[in-house]
């Protein structure tokens, strides 16, 4: 079964664990599994049934953005980490 790490803001929602099982054979599978296993995630990770924007999800190296999306493929062995989104900071010109 594909592993999807979780970072520590995420972890309150699924019981402290910071690595989860799922099961999918792409990356939308994957992420539907694991807010069927966690439902208080899905508020955190989906809009109006769509992954949102800020998600950004990794398999190994690449950004799924980079890659298939959503439909990326995933293997038994495949490693998939959410890497939350940073803000603030202050912009100088």
């Amino acid at each position: 079964m594909p592993t999807l790490k979780i970072p520590t803001p995420l972890r309150p929602y699924t019981d402290g664990q910071s690595e989860v099982k799922v099961s999918g054979t792409n990356v939308e599978a994957a992420m539907r599994n694991l807010v069927d296993k966690y439902p208080a995630l899905e508020q955190h990770l989906f809009a109006d049934g769509e992954m949102r924007a800020f998600v950004n999800l990794f398999l190994g190296e690449n950004n799924i953005k980079d890659l298939q999306g959503v439909e990326t493929p995933l293997e038994e062995e495949s490693t998939l980490r959410i890497i939350p989104s940073i803000a603030g900071g202050q912009y100088v010109l």
